[in-house]
């Protein structure tokens, strides 16, 4: 009976929701913006904020949506976790501990999972920067501005670098400066290799420095740096492939070779 009345007063909590709300307005949208209200006015204690800037997603209901969709799976998750526990007989604390464990887990995954997409947006950032940087110090070599090269390229190549070059652009048409939307770049994406080559384009660029220089010299660093990734990436990969061969190969061929002395030994002591 007790299990009945839980699962009742389960199901009645989103109706007791929507009668709360506004009765002249549509529910749903009422209950979409009291939750990006209050999304809105909450502080943003693990950075997911500077985390979707760096994916591009940089307004305010971009933020919003991503906490509604990461309360809404956990809160649809833990729903489901108490209805089962509940229609197959566990105790009532069981049934709790579980339901926030699992709503406490989705959560956690929903942001790791931002964090995965942050990680590999910057490694594919980091791989193109060499070609982005060699195209960039061909076109100043020809006789190009650093703004219209950065305009080429933000037109023809296609990655994330070049989106990225793409919103200084936008920056520079809205009325900042190439250096403030330069350095507006390096901050946004939190790489120590695009950090630098920012500043020294942004140092270059207001004391006159001979540009291509510097570009030559980070060309270089990036396809040393470039090829340092993929020298650890191979030093791992030939780490894992040898927990194959010691612990399934080697064993199997040991076990061959020993296996007609085992069998004579035996006969033998038969």
């Amino acid at each position: 009976m007790v299990r009945i009345i839980i699962i009742a007063m389960l199901f009645a909590i989103p109706g007791a929701l929507l009668f709360s709300l506004d009765p002249h307005a549509d529910p749903l949208k009422e209950l979409e913006r009291r939750a990006k209200a209050s999304a809105a006015n909450s502080r943003d204690k693990k950075g997911v904020r500077l985390r979707l800037e760096e994916l591009g997603k940089s307004g305010g209901d971009d933020y919003q949506s991503f906490r509604l969709r990461q309360f809404s799976f956990s809160a649809a998750s833990a729903a489901m976790t108490m209805i089962i526990l509940i229609s197959s007989n566990h105790s009532l604390l069981a049934t709790l501990v579980l339901t926030g464990l699992v709503g406490s887990v989705v959560i956690l995954i929903i942001d790791r999972d931002l964090t995965a997409q942050v990680k590999r947006r910057r490694q594919r950032i980091e791989a193109e920067f060499p070609a982005v940087v060699e195209m960039l110090t061909l076109a100043i070599a020809a006789g190009e501005t650093p703004m219209s090269s950065i305009l080429r390229i933000a037109e023809s190549a296609h990655g994330e670098l070049a989106l990225e070059f793409a919103f200084v652009v936008a920056d520079v048409r809205a009325g900042e400066p190439l250096h403030i939307s330069l350095d507006a770049m390096g901050r946004r994406v939190k790489s120590v290799m695009i950090r630098r080559f920012t500043d020294a384009i942004v140092t270059a660029t207001l004391r006159g420095a001979p540009l291509i220089e510097v570009l030559s010299r980070h060309a270089l660093e990036a396809r040393a740096h470039q090829r340092n990734i993929v020298m650890n990436a191979a030093g791992k990969a030939e780490i894992s492939m040898m927990i194959p061969v010691v612990f399934l190969i080697l064993p199997i061929s040991i076990l061959f070779a020993l296996w007609p002395s085992l069998t004579n030994l035996n006969l033998f002591a038969s």
